[in-house]
């Protein structure tokens, strides 16, 4: 009865779609996927929507949901299954849109953790065991990336194969749930990724679709981004940031520097997100870290009619901080497609600049963008371009070089079709600056 009831609530989504076909000749797409809606299957007291992110240098915070209030937000974890040797008690909160109220939203940080180390746990003193891994301290590491993720049978072919092959953390730059105000598809959302969100850590930035806006004039609308932000939080506080839209972390002990930016934060040169970008970039030593990447969610260069000059506002703000701190490359999604463009800033092609990447295409239920404007002003920039799904792997093998490879998702097989090797902008004798013109500390002996 239930099950009814929820399809019955959703049945625009299941409608959403034409036939798609790639823009590869050799690949005839089927037509796109359901909307898969989650049902819980567990009790009320029962941790549900598992999911873990990386906090500092060693911790990991495990975040679940539970619809019973009186649950508790306590996490039991060991190197044993069954065998749980510490604990850690976290906080819990809690949200109302309009008529719909959140269950308990539970946030705990474990740790200190060994890198590269299988721990098992259990949330609440109840309910299953999971694991999850943690990842390494040293290069090298993998991450994997997929924007625009939404919970459709092309998600579940996304995500099935991210995971057939070892990867450390997952980085996506926006658009998870696609609840757009409707609040209980975060809840199948949350359901839809836990196997592979309570595995590896996901670190996520907001997209348009987390936005959420309720209507100002009505007493009581909820605020933008309040599921979001409730519901997956990152460590903004402990990058420095003020709001949860924004923030940094470091990866591989250090060696790898990941800035997740908000696209509908402020950004102008007056902007907190910008004095907190201008502070977080100058606190990188690229000795110490060799790779700089950095998120978003409206590309900054895109040749696609779909989200046609977006970016182009928050690019002319805040490029110039990217360019100078020799930014390696820069990930995006909001158009669901995939492009790559060769090292470029302000417009042109630059060999100190970001390669720009948009990955929107990890299974959204909007389906996919096939405009490609062959006479686009950029696209003489624009190395690759194509509107499939899948997902992609920045495999950084050490502190001068990288692996990017594009997977497209060719039903059950897993397609490589882009691939990239990096030198990392730090080891580049041309293209290494100082970040602040004050300071002259780098050297060629880098």
């Amino acid at each position: 009865m239930r099950s009814k009831k929820i399809h019955a609530r959703f049945v625009f989504f299941l409608l959403v779609g034409t036939l798609v076909f790639s823009v590869a000749a050799e690949y005839v797409r089927p037509p796109p996927g359901r909307v898969i809606l989650t049902e819980n299957s567990q009790p009320p007291s029962h941790p549900q929507q598992v999911h873990v992110s990386l906090v500092g240098a060693n911790h990991m915070r495990v975040s679940w949901v539970t619809d019973a209030k009186h649950g508790r937000s306590v996490v039991d974890y060991g190197r044993a299954s069954g065998n749980y040797t510490s604990s850690a008690t976290g906080d819990h909160t809690s949200y109302r849109y309009f008529l719909y109220s959140s269950g308990k939203i539970h946030h705990v940080t474990i740790g200190p953790l060994d890198p590269g180390t299988v721990y098992y746990y259990r949330c609440g003193m109840v309910g299953d065991e999971f694991a999850l891994k943690t990842p390494p301290a040293a290069l090298p590491i993998e991450l994997a990336v997929a924007g625009d993720v939404g919970q459709t049978e092309w998600t579940a072919s996304t995500l099935a194969h991210v995971s057939k092959t070892e990867y450390d953390v997952l980085l996506v730059p926006g658009d998870l749930a696609y609840a757009d105000t409707q609040q209980p598809l975060w809840d199948t959302f949350g359901r839809f990724v836990q196997r592979h969100a309570s595995r590896r850590p996901w670190m996520v930035t907001e997209g348009n679709h987390e936005v959420e806006a309720g209507m100002p004039a009505l007493p009581g609308a909820p605020d933008p981004f309040v599921a979001y932000a409730a519901r997956w939080r990152m460590p903004h506080e402990e990058s420095g940031s003020p709001s949860a839209l924004y923030y940094s972390f470091d990866a591989a002990g250090g060696a790898v520097h990941v800035v997740m930016l908000g696209s509908y934060a402020g950004f102008n040169s007056t902007s907190e997100q910008y004095g907190w970008l201008a502070r977080d970039l100058a606190r990188v030593d690229r000795r110490a870290t060799p790779w700089l990447v950095v998120l978003l969610h409206a590309p900054w260069y895109n040749t696609n009619a779909a989200h046609a000059s977006e970016g182009d506002a928050m690019r002319k703000a805040m490029e110039r901080l990217l360019y100078d701190a020799r930014v390696d490359v820069v990930f995006s999604g909001h158009v669901h497609a995939y492009e790559r463009f060769t090292r470029v800033y302000n417009n042109e092609a630059n060999s100190c600049g970001p390669v720009y990447i948009t990955i929107g295409d990890g299974g959204n239920r909007e389906g996919l963008a096939f405009d490609f404007q062959k006479n686009h002003k950029l696209a003489r920039l624009s190395l690759m371009r194509e509107a499939s799904f899948g997902h992609g792997r920045l495999s950084v093998v050490n502190a001068t070089t990288a692996r990017w490879a594009w997977h497209r998702n060719d039903d059950a097989d897993s397609t490589i079709r882009d691939e990239l090797w990096l030198e990392s902008l730090a080891a580049n004798a041309a293209c290494r600056q100082a970040i602040s013109p004050a300071d002259d500390s780098w050297s060629d002996e880098l």
